[in-house]
């Protein structure tokens, strides 16, 4: 599990899906541009990382990738994906 103080992108991710909670999902490149702090086009460079933690973050329970609003594994996906909050046991 990476802690989140040595994994920015990965705290960022949990950040936001815990602030959108189950009912709401967010795109990457939302993590993405937090993350290059308003900088323009700068966030473009970090949505490849930003997928790599989700798919991680995904494969532990943490977080959902959902491709057309159905949860799906981290295996595999390509094409357009968006994050949730995972489900709390």
């Amino acid at each position: 599990m990476p802690d989140p103080a040595e994994d920015p992108i990965a705290a960022e991710i949990l950040r936001q899906a815990a602030l959108r909670g189950r009912e709401r999902s967010l795109c990457p490149s939302e993590v993405a541009r937090a993350l290059a702090d308003g900088e323009e086009g700068a966030w473009r460079p970090l949505l490849g990382r930003v997928r790599e933690a989700a798919f991680r973050l995904a494969r532990e329970g943490r977080i959902e990738i959902l491709r057309k609003g159905k949860p799906v594994p981290p295996e595999g996906v390509r094409g357009v994906i968006r994050l949730r909050q995972a489900p709390q046991p």
